[in-house]
């Protein structure tokens, strides 16, 4: 089976912080594009009713299902250990994990 993505490009997974204070977690291969539809209110849903939308937080992964993967792990943090994240507080990220399993 051929992929249809060329070798070596990027997938992203990113936050956005929504007109109402909520956060959307997403992953996209061009996130550009895919920021300018959200904006647009182009894809409904979610984020088209909380306009406008900001990119607090993305990062790029070589696979869709590594993104994809980030994106399904991150929906199910807490608002604190996002917000950790998009701050880049590692040492919080770590520790609201560990809160989390009980440690």
């Amino acid at each position: 089976m051929r992929c249809r993505y060329p070798p070596g490009m990027p997938f992203y997974a990113y936050i956005l912080l929504c007109n109402d204070g909520s956060y959307y977690v997403g992953h996209t291969d061009d996130l550009d594009f895919r920021l300018g539809q959200h904006q647009a209110g182009a894809l409904g849903g979610y984020t088209a009713k909380r306009l406008p939308v900001k990119l607090v937080w993305s990062e790029s992964f070589p696979t869709r299902d590594e993104a994809f993967a980030a994106e399904r792990r991150i929906k199910g943090w807490s608002r604190a250990k996002k917000e950790a994240l998009i701050a880049g507080d590692w040492e919080l990220v770590s520790r609201l994990a560990r809160n989390r399993q009980g440690a």
